[in-house]
């Protein structure tokens, strides 16, 4: 169901949120890449972020904080540890000032492209496989 803008204009339901690897080739009609990280790319100049295909806009707001990254890694990223992690992921993505962000993002779901990502190799074992979920229990479109 599309998301009524001002004026009661109803917006095209074919748009939607892609999520990415960041630094993978971008795909056609992708719109905006927004890396929902801590730490921009190593070695990479902020010049050359947009060109080498990691983002065009960088939002670590939506990224899990340094502390549940550590307790996952030294948790040897087992199983638990794992769901873990989403549980304190979850978590932080109740906080006010993010809910608005994902609510921000569902909404321009409906009415613009765009992608959201990180560097994980795996997107099973990666926040953004999260991050998804909770996009669409915010009424979010996703390719």
């Amino acid at each position: 169901m599309p998301f009524p803008c001002d004026g009661g204009i109803v917006v095209d339901e074919q748009m939607a949120i892609r999520v990415v690897r960041l630094g993978s080739e971008r795909v056609r009609g992708e719109g905006l890449r927004i890396g929902t990280v801590r730490r921009p790319p190593r070695g990479v100049a902020k010049s050359d972020h947009a060109s080498r295909d990691f983002y065009d806009v960088w939002l670590p707001d939506l990224a899990p904080s340094a502390e549940i990254i550590a307790g996952y890694k030294s948790a040897r990223e087992t199983a638990a540890a794992w769901r873990r992690l989403e549980r304190l992921y979850r978590g932080e993505m109740k906080r006010p000032e993010r809910e608005r962000l994902l609510k921000l993002l569902a909404a321009l779901s409906h009415t613009t492209n765009f992608a959201l990502g990180c560097y994980c190799a795996d997107e099973r074992r990666c926040h953004r496989s999260i991050l998804a979920s909770i996009l669409l229990e915010h009424g979010a479109r996703l390719v």
